[in-house]
């Protein structure tokens, strides 16, 4: 397809400045923030922007394509939608803006359990070529309920989340009053009145809310009653007694995301799952761990082939994305880039996001001489 971006926002810094420009305060520093003092989240980005590539300019060369094989299907691109939590919150139907984009782009969109769109909605948009995100809850017959509904809804890709054995310290979220339990402030009233555009829109759509969540609550809980039931629903640890009676549900792929250890990534292939994700939750975790690239390279170095490994976490750009490939990623996912994109943008934000990541990934491979996704690892400069 044509791609089509706004040349008024032609990168994704500038996305995010808009972005900031037109949402309240708290719902911005929900996405852009991370854990304690953030320390993870700008190592990942920087990190990350160490890794460079090695240029082959006088090769010949026939031309480059971004499609690559994953799961047995041919994507448009070697990037998809990562999941994130509350979307809503930062601008209404921001999961039904990227669902659609994803598939008019044909990448993957995954969908996390604690978004602000359903199972069910996410699924009509896409005809069910959608990926979706496991939270799992402490009650099993939940899980299974959940599990039923997204194989229902289609969904070929399950993503087990394991890196959220508490909630993050995020001191932001606590200021703004986004921890658990959530409440309003008047410093948010405040922010919403300063931003009457987000406002109205947010008024015209409807308050977000847990969407996949709401059959399983207790009506009418108030604001502490359900940052209780959140607790206490998603309480607990994963371990590979609960990813086993998942993988022999599931009849589909089961990747496992927030792997950030060789340990972890060994257990992965003994449960006989299909991919990782290596992701430290973009940071929104472990504020004293590793960066995603520097968690991932001694993964890729030691278990390449034996399972599909991906990356996640401090990928913002197409040069960051060629710099994932390049050191041995099979395919990557962006969260806050494309939630930049739909609160800059709005309807036209995940199409305008996808649009500057292709343009951006070609240009690198073109620049390099590369032709084929899987050649970057030639182009490292090691």
């Amino acid at each position: 397809m044509k791609l089509r971006y706004n040349p008024n926002f032609p990168s994704i810094d500038d996305l995010r400045t808009r972005a900031r420009q037109r949402i309240p305060r708290f719902a911005f520093e929900y996405l852009d923030g991370g854990c304690n003092e953030d320390v993870n989240l700008h190592k990942n980005t920087s990190e990350l922007r160490e890794v460079e590539l090695k240029p082959d300019y006088l090769s010949k060369h026939s031309g480059s394509d971004l499609k690559t094989e994953l799961f047995g299907h041919v994507y448009d691109a070697p990037f998809g939608i990562a999941p994130i939590g509350l979307q809503g919150l930062m601008w209404p139907n921001a999961p039904e803006i990227l669902a659609k984009a994803a598939k008019e782009h044909n990448i993957p969109f995954v969908l996390s359990t604690v978004t602000t769109a359903s199972i069910e909605r996410i699924s009509e948009l896409t005809e069910g070529k959608f990926w979706f995100q496991l939270y799992h809850p402490a009650d099993n017959a939940l899980r299974d309920d959940i599990l039923d509904r997204a194989e229902a809804a289609g969904c070929k890709v399950l993503v087990v989340l394991c890196d959220v054995p508490s909630f993050g310290y995020r001191p932001r979220d606590i200021r703004n009053g986004l921890a658990m339990p959530p409440k309003i402030t008047l410093r948010n009233f405040l922010q919403i009145m300063g931003k009457p555009n987000w406002a109205i829109q947010t008024l015209l759509h409807g308050q977000p809310s847990f969407a996949n969540m709401e059959k399983y609550m207790p009506k009418d809980l108030n604001m502490k009653q359900l940052g209780a039931y959140m607790n206490q629903t998603f309480a607990g640890r994963m371990n590979e007694e609960k990813i086993a009676p998942i993988r022999d549900r599931w009849k589909g792929k089961i990747v496992l995301k927030g792997v950030a250890s060789e340990e972890d990534t060994a257990r992965a292939i003994r449960l006989g799952l299909d991919g990782i994700i290596v992701s430290n939750h973009g940071g929104r975790q472990l504020d004293a761990g590793q960066s995603s690239i520097q968690s991932f390279v001694p993964i890729v170095q030691k278990y390449a082939g034996q399972i599909k490994i991906m990356l996640d976490s401090g990928i913002r750009s197409g040069p960051d994305v060629a710099r994932a490939l390049a050191s041995g990623a099979e395919f990557t996912f962006l969260g806050r880039s494309f939630m930049y994109g739909v609160a800059a943008l709005g309807k036209a934000g995940g199409d305008h996001t996808i649009s500057i990541l292709k343009t951006q990934l070609k240009q690198v491979m073109e620049q390099i001489c590369c032709e084929r996704v899987e050649d970057f690892p030639k182009y490292l400069l090691k």
